[in-house]
């Protein structure tokens, strides 16, 4: 279908795919934090630390965390900010949102909560100093509106920072890619009791822009000094767009 998007190697209607996403994560919001330790073996704890530590956020920050699921990221941003920031986390997803929430209330960091799509965000502009999306760009249906309203919302001399699974070394690749698609899927099935969503999860990482192409949509959508860090062999890459 000319108008297609994807959905991990699915071609869907464009209107089709976010109801979709929003399956696979109703699917497996009660698991998904057991299941990124699980399939990462803990490395995206250590992954998220980076972002925050390379973001610059300082006490009084105010930051936007896009497709927050659980909230780490958000957990972290506000330790960064302090009492004075301002860390709003954000997701388009109801159960994974909820699920954010109550962790952070646990946790003793309860957060201003708002449930929005990256593609028509419900904030003013330069309303941040920073705008995240962890682990997310990929499921959004057009990445590029969504680029533009991060670009949108931040603030000049803020940081807008894309942490996503990317392209692995070539040598890696093979190993990579088998753990990807017998690992995952069966132990998805195992703890999640979902193999479809994993898969697809693998799927959708095939699919998402490569390092040097998301670079590129980032500096058309108007940031300035767009940088990639390859985190783990190029596993994940972390994008930083500056706006002056």
């Amino acid at each position: 279908m000319s108008d297609g998007v994807d959905f991990g190697y699915e071609r869907v209607p464009a209107g089709e795919k976010a109801r979709r996403v929003r399956g696979v994560f109703d699917s497996v919001a009660g698991k998904y934090d057991l299941m990124n330790d699980l399939m990462s073996g803990g490395l995206h704890r250590l992954w998220k630390r980076y972002a925050v530590a390379v973001s610059g956020v300082r006490p009084g920050a105010r930051v936007l965390d896009l497709a927050g699921g659980t909230g780490d990221l958000a957990r972290l941003f506000s330790k960064a900010a302090g009492r004075d920031g301002r860390v709003v986390l954000t997701d388009i997803n109801g159960a994974m949102l909820a699920a954010g929430r109550d962790k952070l209330i646990d946790a003793g960091s309860p957060l201003e909560v708002v449930q929005c799509d990256a593609e028509a965000l419900p904030f003013p502009d330069r309303a941040f100093d920073a705008v995240t999306i962890g682990f997310g760009l990929r499921n959004v249906t057009r990445k590029e509106r969504a680029l533009a309203e991060m670009r949108r919302v931040t603030a000049p001399g803020g940081v807008a920072m894309v942490l996503e699974f990317s392209q692995v070394a070539a040598p890696l690749k093979p190993a990579y890619d088998w753990y990807s698609f017998n690992v995952l899927p069966k132990l998805g099935r195992i703890v999640a009791g979902d193999e479809s969503s994993y898969r697809y999860l693998a799927e959708s990482i095939r699919m998402h822009p490569d390092q040097e192409t998301l670079k590129a949509m980032m500096e058309r959508s108007g940031f300035d000094r767009v940088e990639y860090h390859n985190l783990t062999a190029g596993v994940v890459a972390l994008h930083l767009g500056r706006v002056y």
